[in-house]
């Protein structure tokens, strides 16, 4: 099995739920539904792929997870190629919350996590910021309502 493919899978099983896969040459793609899909109305709750989102990016895959039991929100980079890295994790709601700065090698998965309710109907962003390069981002994920 491919390092990619690895990697890829351990995510999923870390982040409990299924995550689509992107093209390792996508600089940034975003993994979740069209917006009229993504809206959830009176009558659909929101599921796993609902608090987790994620996005390729050109050397490695950037996710949020909004985790129950404990409640808290988990934001993951797992560095597929290219040279070590310096960046800080980090998340947007209505502000912005950042992680220490982390040293990231391919091959790593460095993540950052924070233990907190958050509340139904705010839509979260998982966002990575890289020295050198600027800040990345994911979809934005929904916390459970209900």
């Amino acid at each position: 099995m491919s390092r990619r493919v690895t990697l890829t899978a351990a995510a999923c099983i870390a982040a409990g739920a299924s995550l689509l896969a992107a093209p390792a040459h996508a600089t940034e793609r975003d993994t979740s539904a069209p917006a009229a899909a993504a809206q959830p109305s009176q009558n659909v709750s929101v599921t796993a792929s609902d608090r987790v989102k994620c996005t390729s990016l050109s050397n490695g895959q950037l996710c949020i997870s909004l985790n129950t039991s404990p409640s808290r929100i988990e934001v993951f980079y797992t560095k597929s190629g290219g040279s070590t890295i310096k960046a800080n994790l980090g998340f947007r709601v209505s502000t912005t919350s950042w992680s220490a700065l982390k040293t990231i090698s391919t091959g790593e998965r460095a993540n950052a996590t924070w233990n907190m309710s958050y509340p139904c109907g705010k839509k979260y962003v998982g966002l990575i910021k890289v020295q050198g390069q600027g800040t990345f981002e994911t979809p934005a994920a929904t916390p459970p309502c209900g």
